[in-house]
C-alpha cells in the first residue's frame, strides 16, 4: 500500500470515529465520566439494576450520605469529584470510586448483587459494581471492562455500559503500572449524570 492510500485509509477510520462519537444518544440515563484522559459515557441500566444504578447515582450526584475518612462522618457530597483511577488491570479493566485511592476504603453500606442472565461480560465497555469476591459485598467502587470477561459473570453486578469513549477506557487502561497502580495518577474530574428523553 502506497504511502498516500495509508493515510487516506486512516483518515476514513478517524473521521468514522468521529462520526460514532457524534452520534446523539438515545433515550435513557446516562453518567459521563469526565477524565485526565477525555470523556467516557455510559448508559445505565436503571430498569434491570435498579438498587446499583440508584446508589451509583446518589453517590454522584451526593444525595446519597457516603462514609468521609477524612471528616470521619458521614457526608452528603459528589463523591466521585475528583479522585483517580488507583486500580488499572492490563487488557480487563480500569477501577475508581475510592477517595483514598488506596481501594480499601469502606464507604459505610453494602449492596445486594443483582445479576442477570443478559447482563454478561461479553464485550468491552461494561460498567460494573466492584467487589470484595463475597456475595453482597459491592458498595462505592466501580469498573470499566476493557475487553470480555467471561470468568467474571455472575460475580459482579453490570450496571452500564459504555456508548462514547471506549478509546478512552483503552488508554487509561495502557497507562504505565506497578501492582496494577497508574505510576502517574489518571484523574477523574467528576461523574455527571444526564437523562436523555425522546424528542416530541
Amino acid at each position: 500500500m502506497t504511502c498516500s492510500r495509508l493515510l487516506a485509509g486512516l483518515f476514513l477510520i478517524s473521521g468514522f470515529a468521529a462520526a460514532q462519537a457524534a452520534l446523539p444518544l438515545k433515550p435513557g440515563l446516562y453518567a459521563v465520566f469526565d477524565t485526565s484522559e477525555g470523556t467516557i459515557t455510559a448508559q445505565l441500566y436503571e430498569r434491570y439494576t435498579p438498587l446499583a444504578v440508584k446508589n451509583f447515582v446518589g453517590l454522584a450526584t451526593g444525595s446519597k450520605p457516603w462514609w468521609d475518612p477524612k471528616a470521619k462522618a458521614f457526608v452528603k457530597r459528589p463523591m466521585y469529584n475528583g479522585i483517580t483511577f488507583h486500580r488499572i488491570v492490563r487488557e480487563q479493566m480500569i477501577q475508581s470510586g475510592d477517595p483514598t485511592g488506596l481501594g480499601t476504603h469502606n464507604c459505610g453500606f453494602t449492596l445486594r448483587d443483582e445479576f442477570l442472565p443478559g447482563l454478561r461480560f461479553d464485550g468491552p465497555g461494561r460498567l460494573a459494581v466492584a467487589n470484595t469476591g463475597q456475595p453482597d459485598s459491592g458498595a462505592c467502587q466501580f469498573f470499566i471492562t476493557d475487553q470480555m470477561m467471561p470468568s467474571w459473570n455472575g460475580k459482579y453486578t453490570v450496571f452500564g455500559q459504555v456508548v462514547q469513549g471506549q478509546d478512552v477506557v483503552g488508554k487509561i487502561n495502557r497507562v504505565r503500572t506497578f501492582n496494577e497502580k497508574p505510576l502517574e495518577p489518571v484523574l477523574l474530574k467528576s461523574v455527571s449524570i444526564r437523562r436523555v428523553t425522546r424528542d416530541k
